[in-house]
């Protein structure tokens, strides 16, 4: 009888399991600073044929960097054959220039990367003064100014037309006794278009339609306006109704005292007569 072969057993050494490492993926990073032509312009819709702003250190113009990393002041100048705006990374002579900005602007091309730098990180009328052109924030700016007229202009065409009558008298005076409704409707549309801010700020105050009332009952003889503008009084007989506080808009002040209890008879008498 065969005998039956025993089968050999063999131990294998434990593998080790080769880990796999995943690199965790790199955000690119923006350089923090961007090689290209930049354009400045003097804040608040200034265009002078020409303005000269400092460009170096002197006693009436303090042109001081602080650096943060050191707590030291660094002085700044323009020099157009150095390469840096700080004067303690400067060498040798210097060349100094003019920033001059021409009808409210200031082209830099790329080339002059330290008058960019001076501009645009290191002096002090920065942000005062002037501004760098931003297509980014002029985009926001942008959809903040049509988002504002929006909403100016949804209110405009919800508005009833005495509530629109009251504000436009605001802005255009008597001349809305003449016009029709729908001119009103129409040059209300177009001041909300125009001036969005102003028109949301009269729309939600409280007192434009009772100025509008006092308005209107003063030019129809109801009341009167005394010549120094400091009294208001009825104006069948001259009784005096109210005196105006200094410094402040008659219909304003009259608006304020058809609020109160006095007030509140004296406009329902007015109302009738109107």
């Amino acid at each position: 009888m065969a005998k039956q072969a025993k089968a050999q057993k063999v131990e294998v050494a434990p593998q080790e399991e080769a880990a796999t490492m995943i690199a965790a993926p790199v955000k690119p990073t923006k350089p923090e600073w961007e090689i290209k032509d930049r354009v400045y312009y003097l804040k608040g819709n200034k265009n002078p044929l020409t303005l000269t702003i400092p460009g170096r250190h002197t006693r009436k113009h303090a042109l001081l960097f602080f650096d943060e990393k050191t707590g030291k002041q660094r002085e700044i100048r323009y020099a157009t054959n150095q390469d840096s705006p700080l004067v303690d990374e400067q060498k040798g002579e210097v060349t100094m220039g003019h920033i001059r900005f021409l009808k409210g602007s200031l082209i830099v091309k790329k080339e002059q990367q330290n008058l960019q730098k001076l501009l645009s990180l290191y002096h002090p009328l920065r942000n005062k003064l002037y501004a760098e052109f931003s297509a980014k924030d002029e985009a926001i700016d942008d959809l903040d100014i049509l988002d504002l007229q929006i909403d100016a202009l949804n209110a405009a065409r919800a508005m009833d037309v005495d509530h629109g009558e009251a504000i436009l008298r605001v802005e255009m005076g008597s001349k809305v006794n003449t016009m029709s409704s729908k001119e009103l409707k129409r040059d209300l549309l177009l001041f909300a278009r125009s001036n969005p801010q102003l028109f949301i700020s009269l729309a939600n105050d409280e007192n434009v339609q009772l100025r509008n009332f006092a308005i209107r009952a003063q030019e129809v003889g109801i009341i009167k306006l005394s010549q120094d503008q400091r009294t208001f009084m009825w104006g069948s007989n001259d009784r005096k109704l109210m005196n105006v506080p200094f410094d402040e808009n008659p219909y304003s002040a009259f608006a304020a005292f058809l609020k109160t209890d006095e007030g509140v008879e004296i406009y329902k008498s007015i109302d009738k007569k109107l």
